[in-house]
This record gives structure tokens, sequence and C-alpha cells, in this order.
């Protein structure tokens, strides 16, 4: 536990330090696409934590993005990919593809990424499930596609990590 907590400083150090140095400003934004709703979320600028942003309905999130990015520095997109079990694309990812082509013409300067999703969805389900909410609540299906973005965003953000670890040993 001890080194868990020396290595999370130990970045975070890292991490301030790269900022007074004026190097990686910006958020990384999270997209969880779906036909109906788009579940988001947001890393600090220290790109440590992810935290949801909400969902807004499909047809509202080029708009919103835009103005969320007027006032935001973001300097890196992360869109949900969703396969199958054998690593091929899901039906669904026909819907999302159009919209990353959008996004990449509307946001030419900003990094997009992509991130397997196959699981978020039963992930959330189960955490809020298990959050203790009450049933109506849960009943929410805006809120599972909040999370599955919180989801999507925390683990390409720790595989990001890994890699500059692997890099830098």
């Amino acid at each position: 536990m001890k080194d868990a907590v020396y290595g999370m400083h130990k970045r975070l150090l890292k991490n301030f330090l790269s900022l007074q140095k004026g190097k990686d400003m910006g958020r990384i934004l999270a997209i969880d696409y779906g036909q109906k709703r788009t579940g988001l979320a947001v890393s600090d600028e220290l790109k440590l934590i992810a935290t949801a942003l909400g969902t807004v309905p499909t047809m509202e999130v080029m708009p919103y993005l835009k103005h969320y990015i007027s006032e935001n520095s973001v300097e890196c997109f992360v869109v949900g990919e969703p396969k199958q079990m054998d690593n091929s694309p899901s039906q669904s990812a026909r819907f999302i593809e159009p919209f990353v082509k959008q996004l990449m013409k509307a946001f030419p300067g900003t990094r997009l990424e992509r991130m397997d999703e196959r699981f978020t969805s039963l992930i959330a389900s189960r955490a809020i499930l298990e959050s203790g909410l009450k049933k109506m609540a849960r009943r929410d299906k805006s809120l599972v596609d909040t999370v599955s973005a919180t989801l999507i965003l925390q683990s390409f953000m720790e595989s990001e990590r890994i890699k500059k670890e692997q890099k830098n040993s």
C-alpha cells in the first residue's frame, strides 16, 4: 500500500513538472457514442482522474462538444470502439464510424484515439447496482452511458500510463 501511494505521488509530481514546462495542458474527453444518448467523461488536466460529464442526446453531441471545447482545453478525444468477442467490429460500429469522421473533421487539430468498450456497459450496470441507488434511479439508462464513458476514459488513461512507464524503463 505504501509503495502504491509513493508511486502515485511520484506520478503526480512528474505530471506537475511537465505542466510547469507548458506540456500536456489539455484534458482528455471520452465519448461513449450511442444511437439515442452519448455518454461523456473528462479527465483533469493532470490526466489522473476521470470525471463524468453526463449524457447528451446524440443529435446534440456535436454542438455540445463545440461549446465545451470553446471553454476548455481538450487535447485528445477517446471514442469507445464496440467489438465482438472475436475482436471484430460489433453491429453498432456502423453508427459510430460516421460520427468519428465528423469529429475528426470538426476538430482537426485534436488527437483522436479509440478504446475497446466491450464490457463497459456491463461493468457500469453492476457498479450502479452495487452503489445502493434506489430502483428508480438505477432504471435511468443515461446513468449507464455516463459511467461507461468514465470507464472508457479511466481505461485509456491507465493504458497511457503503462505505455509511458514501459517507455521510460
